[in-house]
Parts: structure tokens; sequence; C-alpha cells
């Protein structure tokens, strides 16, 4: 099943840490351990799907282990700033292969697949996910960062963050965050701009491929 679907996998596990989140304010020791070990589980399926589509395969698999390492830093209690910028990297370079790699495994095809529609669900959330740990990362730089219109803090949550990324990728603009500096500004544009590119593309790429493949076949 995993072998067929990786895509779907990837997608369920992320859902997933989403539909987790409500364990952060009723128990944060839980919460912490529970989606630590599901982005541990989500880190290994994006490294099999840089593996399935080799696609940077050496680099995406180097930044796999780089994520795996500062991540167990932070857990067993090294949450200094520099670490948490070094984990984000990793993650990010990981991520960005496995987008690359699932982006090129769904132009491939002539055809519409099942794994092909989860894969464009999977490479959305990836995106939000890239995106918040770039915000994170400045935040964790540059303090006050955001503005946040419900708590006045210089760093933001990471509920807040992912929250801010989802809402503004989908172009909703529901989020209670709102980026003042530079830094921030800068990656919400190119957010707005790769959102709707995304969008746009792969919802037209996969009309294209369910008209294709329900195309009348004609007899030689």
């Amino acid at each position: 099943m995993f072998r067929l679907l990786p895509s779907a996998w990837l997608l369920m596990v992320q859902l997933l840490i989403l539909l987790m989140t409500f364990l952060s304010s009723t128990n944060a020791s839980i919460y912490r351990f529970s989606v630590w070990g599901l982005g541990m589980i989500t880190l290994l399926i994006v490294g099999k799907v840089i593996k399935e589509t080799v696609i940077f395969k050496v680099f995406g698999h180097l930044f796999i282990v780089g994520a795996l390492f500062f991540s167990f830093l932070m857990i067993i209690g090294f949450d200094q700033p520099y670490i948490q910028i070094c984990s984000h990297i990793c993650e990010i370079g990981a991520y960005i292969c496995a987008i690359y790699g699932l982006l090129r495994y769904m132009f491939a095809d002539r055809y519409l697949t099942k794994d092909e529609l989860f894969a464009a669900g999977a490479v959305f959330t990836l995106l939000a996910w890239t995106f918040a740990y770039a915000y994170n990362i400045c935040q964790l730089i540059f303090p006050n960062s955001f503005i946040n219109t419900v708590h006045a803090q210089s760093i933001q949550s990471w509920l807040d963050i992912l929250f801010f990324s989802f809402s503004l990728q989908s172009a909703t603009g529901l989020s209670n965050l709102t980026p003042v500096l530079p830094a921030v500004k800068a990656l919400s544009i190119l957010q707005m701009f790769v959102g709707v590119m995304y969008l746009t593309i792969i919802v037209s790429r996969l009309v294209a491929l369910h008209y294709i493949s329900h195309l009348p076949k004609h007899k030689e």
C-alpha cells in the first residue's frame, strides 16, 4: 500500500499533525513528543518520496539526516535559537527536494492516477510547512517580525506561524498575524506568488489529465 501511494501517506501524516494541534493547549508535553514523532515519520516518508522520484537524492537525504539530528537535540532540551535555525534549514532543504521531486513526478505522466491527486495535496502542505519554517527562522533572527492582533509577543507560536502560512498560501487571509519587517514581507510576497501559481498550474494540469483519461479510444 505504501509503495503504491507514498504521497497519500505523506499527506495523511501531515494532516494528522494538524489535527493534533488541540493537544497544544491541554497537554504541552504530550503534544511536543507526539508532533516530534510524527515529524520524524514525515521526514522518513519524504526520504522515500525523494528516492522514488530520484531527484536530489543525495542532497535530500543529507538534509533529512541533519533535520533528524537537530530535532533530536531540540527534543532532549537543547532548544537554543541557532539549533532551531539549523533544524529548520535542513527541513526546508528536505522539503524543497521532495516538492521538486513530486512536481516532476506529476508532470511526467500522461494520465491521471490516484497517487498524483494525493501528491498535489502533499505538495501544497509541504509548501506551507516550508514557508512556515522560513518565517520562524526570520522571527528567531529578527524578533517582532510579526504583529499579533490577539496576543502581544515578540516571538509567535508555531501554530500561529503555520496558520499564517496556510492562510496566506490559500489566499484566505484569515490569520491574526501581520508581517512588519522586510524579511517576512518579502517571504510573504514570495509565498503569495508561489501559492497562486501552484494552484493555477496544478489544477489546470489535473483537469487536463482527467480529460485525457476520459477521451474515447478510437479503434485502429
